[in-house]
């Protein structure tokens, strides 16, 4: 951005900023379910219960139901990905039955599993078995598939450019997934609007950022704002 382009923008004080938030009415009832929303679709159940107490505001489900969908998640989470896969067909079979992009993501996750424990004849003969065939119906598949065998390549796969298939977050990406699939068969939202609302904030800042220098908020989990991007300061 060029210096005329900078001098041109205006600059909203910290004090001026505070008064225009201080317009801005937010019902406290709006936000608490907000925050249950997400506390449901989550799947943390204890949270939600307790949070319900404190807030007075019901969940709007039967928070047993949490209970099922919590114990197939944390399975994927632990990398018991054929417990999970039992215990979401002993809740409703026709999930997986009628979602086959999901189940070759439950077994690559199991494959996944078997090469990160050192099992690589194991390994090996679960993706042949297994995830091959699929492969040969669907390119998409067979991408994956190949991506992940790519691991065996590596002496240690901790340091390959594939190291991100065998991280936590991987098996949270799987579990999501599965989680989603199983709001969908319970005809409940699958996503929860918090995340929206904060891309909303993060595009809502960049679209402001052409016009304005302002106390920008730097810290989505403490609210923390950029005190001196309001000053004059360059951000």
């Amino acid at each position: 951005m060029s210096s005329a382009q900078t001098s041109a923008k205006k600059t909203i004080s910290p004090e001026e900023w505070e008064r225009k938030l201080a317009d801005v009415s937010v019902s406290k009832h709006d936000l608490n379910k907000l925050v249950m929303n997400y506390l449901v679709i989550e799947g943390y159940k204890d949270a939600a219960e307790k949070f319900s107490l404190e807030s007075g505001l019901q969940p709007g489900i039967d928070l047993s139901s949490i209970q099922d969908r919590m114990s197939i998640r944390n399975a994927i989470q632990a990398g018991d990905v054929e417990s999970a896969i039992e215990r979401v067909n002993d809740l409703d079979p026709e999930i997986l039955d009628t979602n086959p992009k999901l189940y070759f993501h439950l077994q690559l996750q199991r494959l996944i599993e078997l090469i990160k424990a050192g099992r690589i004849t194991e390994a090996i003969e679960f993706a042949q078995e297994e995830l091959a065939p699929r492969g040969e119906e669907n390119p998409e598949f067979l991408e994956e598939l190949e991506k992940t065998m790519a691991l065996l390549a590596f002496e240690e796969a901790s340091r390959s450019p594939l190291a991100y298939l065998i991280e936590y977050a991987q098996r949270q990406k799987t579990a999501s997934e599965l989680n989603s699939a199983i709001l969908t068969a319970q005809c409940q939202e699958k996503d929860p609007k918090l995340p929206s609302l904060l891309k909303m904030l993060v595009w809502a800042q960049n679209q402001l950022d052409e016009k304005a220098t302002y106390p920008k908020i730097t810290n989505f989990v403490t609210g923390q704002l950029d005190v001196a991007a309001g000053s004059g300061t360059a951000v």
